[in-house]
């Protein structure tokens, strides 16, 4: 276990270096982070005074579905977003794994001529997010358990959806066979890989909110107004930065293991290491 904790986390420090020499790729979880938000504001802005003139004029019943139907409605988009720029920068972490010049308009290309799958794949999950909701609200603490292991199942099947969607010219219902086959072979890599990254920049980020939040206080205590206000926007900016960069890792992570599940190379990535990865099965 230790052994393909420390193999894993190789892995993610070769795809560190594949984005310290391609910091480009940091543009797609940018991009989708402020679509991101256009999307919540525009979600917001128009269901809150709806819901509130609901909540005093309608029935609960009537307010408890319309909530449902604008949480899968929101679902689907955010979905559909999300997927579509990951999609692009899988696609230019694949072509850069192949040794080719790949850049933004490349990633995007791709992830739009996949868009009706796109949308597709993100119906489906937008129906299993929704029903697992509803389901959750309606049962005890032993349900919630349940539900939460059958959606932790299903992000585990699902984990390599968006290098099929960027690779293979499958539809919505067969890129999560295509995924869950893929991650057999992939076990426990994809989910100690994935989970190492997101460990890493989670401690940097608590670390920088510790350290950030201590001089924006120490600041404003000095009564340093203007410097205060400074090292707060600085500190958003850094713990944004971050979150941006993992996001990015993850994606170039899936795409290395989704390309060696297939026997192609990763260019610029130790194929020993990526070997150690996959062990054939007895």
């Amino acid at each position: 276990m230790f052994a393909r904790f420390a193999r894993s986390w190789d892995l993610a420090q070769a795809c560190i270096g594949v984005l310290i020499a391609d910091k480009s790729l940091l543009v797609f979880p940018l991009l989708s982070s402020v679509a991101m938000v256009l999307i919540v504001g525009t979600f917001a802005i128009p269901l809150i005074p709806a819901f509130g003139f609901l909540a005093g004029h309608g029935s609960d019943h009537v307010v408890s579905a319309l909530a449902y139907v604008a949480l899968f409605i929101f679902y689907w988009v955010q979905y559909t977003v999300v997927i579509f720029f990951n999609t692009a920068l899988v696609e230019v972490a694949m072509r850069r794994f192949d040794g080719q010049e790949a850049g933004l308009s490349d990633g995007l290309r791709r992830a739009w001529s996949r868009l009706p799958m796109i949308m597709g794949y993100a119906l489906i999950a937008a129906t299993v997010g929704t029903l697992l909701r509803f389901i959750a609200e309606r049962v005890g603490l032993i349900g919630r358990l349940v539900i939460g292991l059958i959606g932790l199942a299903w992000s585990v099947a699902t984990a390599l959806v968006v290098p099929v969607l960027a690779a293979e010219n499958v539809g919505p219902i067969d890129v999560i066979g295509r995924s869950t086959e893929l991650i057999k072979k992939a076990w426990g890599e994809q989910i100690i890989g994935n989970a190492g990254i997101g460990i890493v920049f989670f401690l940097a980020s608590l670390l920088g909110i510790a350290c950030g939040g201590f001089l924006v206080i120490a600041a404003f205590a000095s009564h340093q107004a203007v410097a205060g206000v400074v090292l707060l926007i600085l500190l958003i900016l850094g713990v944004g930065l971050l979150a941006i960069a993992s996001s990015a890792l993850q994606g170039i992570y899936s795409a290395a293991l989704y390309r060696y599940a297939n026997g192609k190379p990763n260019q610029g990535i130790d194929q020993a290491l990526l070997g150690s990865a996959f062990q054939p099965k007895a």
